[in-house]
């Protein structure tokens, strides 16, 4: 009856891809599915020629082909002959298409995602100015922690204007220095949450230097900033629990750092006592002052050698000095003088020693022990009797 059946052979089934398996033999086996019910359906490797894109969860397609009974299972099927996607599924090959191109250049790497801070002052958040989102955000995070400061970009997150608006929220928001950033709306279709996959909005995300956490539709929602952003968030809810740390949970850390802090202090101050009562120990120990007192008479002792050391160097010194002053009093020229002796010098100071050494008529000078004479050569006469 299904084979003999003309509307069965030449059937357009509408509806949504689900279980779907690429078998090795080149079959594709998947489910067709809408509100109402469901389909499996096939279609052979050699009716694949016509497939320009790849099938995957979630498609919205037109399939054409015919009902036939599968006899092992007993069960009746879409034999697949012509796929072609429909209005939401060409949005999804479109995203598809966007994802494995930000993926291949990178834009996905753990390596460029920010660490979320943990202690944050001020909190960003780029979504509609109305709606549950923005209203659980704000309660969540005031819950949390009043101190945080919520600022609030009102961007248009649906529509032809949605990506231009949440670029120039994010941009903004960075501007102004936030420490962490919420980027997302409630739920919502495809073509609803279509913004969030647009490359610009992507791009974005991330070039932005402020940490982003999406928070775009429902946990089943899933955008391209979502691959992009630092972190991503199931709900708008979550984003907000996820970006400011419970001020409980701040105090009790503050409370616990206290607690060890005063444990170390206690523990370092008994220690110290503990060294202090064992030098105590040690000191009576030794009897510090007994040994004062030995070093006081050790330095005594010393002084009085060193002084008596010091008296005899002295006298042996005062000695030898009287025998130099001696010896020196013996070749002073005075002494010689005060011995009844004179002094014989010339108009220039020379010492004249022998009678050849003036001219008559010169003038010279006599110095004895008590003065000088100044003197003229009136008569040279020779000695018989030269002296040394």
């Amino acid at each position: 009856m299904f084979t003999q059946d003309y509307l069965l052979q030449r059937l357009l089934v509408k509806g949504e891809i689900s279980n779907c398996k690429y078998h090795p033999s080149g079959h594709i086996y998947f489910t067709l599915k809408d509100s109402k019910g469901t389909i499996g359906c096939v279609m052979f490797a050699g009716s694949r020629e016509g497939l320009s894109f790849r099938l995957s969860e979630g498609q919205q397609v037109i399939v054409a082909g015919s009902v036939d009974v599968y006899e092992r299972d007993g069960k009746y099927q879409l034999y697949a002959r012509q796929i072609e996607l429909m209005g939401s599924g060409q949005l999804y090959e479109k995203f598809e298409r966007l994802k494995r191109e930000l993926e291949e250049a990178g834009m996905f790497a753990r390596e460029y995602k920010q660490p979320i801070p943990k202690y944050i002052r001020t909190l960003g958040v780029v979504t509609a100015d109305t709606g549950a989102a923005v209203r659980d955000i704000m309660q969540i995070a005031g819950r949390r922690n009043p101190y945080v400061q919520i600022v609030l970009y009102p961007a248009v997150v649906q529509g032809e204007a949605a990506a231009a608006s949440i670029v120039n929220g994010i941009r903004a928001l960075e501007g102004l220095g936030v420490d962490v950033m919420i980027v997302g709306r409630g739920g919502g279709s495809i073509e609803d949450l279509w913004a969030f996959n647009e490359r610009a909005v992507a791009e974005a995300v991330f070039n932005c230097a402020v940490p982003v956490i999406s928070a775009v539709g429902h946990e089943t929602d899933t955008t391209i900033i979502d691959f992009v952003a630092d972190l991503r968030a199931p709900t708008p809810s979550a984003a907000a629990e996820l970006a400011v740390t419970d001020i409980r949970d701040i105090l009790g850390e503050i409370s616990g750092y206290e607690e060890r802090l005063s444990r170390l202090m206690r523990r370092k101050l008994e220690n110290s006592q503990m060294r202090l009562r064992n030098m105590r120990l040690r000191l009576r120990a030794v009897s510090p002052a007994g040994r004062l007192r030995e070093k006081k008479m050790t330095a005594l002792s010393m002084e009085e050698r060193l002084r008596d050391r010091m008296n005899y160097i002295l006298a042996e010194k005062r000695h030898v000095l009287q025998l130099y002053i001696e010896r020196m009093r013996g070749l002073s020229p005075l002494e010689k003088l005060s011995s009844g002796y004179s002094y014989l010098e010339d108009e220039e100071g020379r010492n004249v020693r022998s009678v050849e050494q003036v001219g008559e008529g010169d003038m010279v000078i006599v110095r004895l022990k008590d003065g000088r004479l100044k003197a003229q050569v009136t008569e040279k006469c020779g000695s018989k009797f030269p002296v040394d």
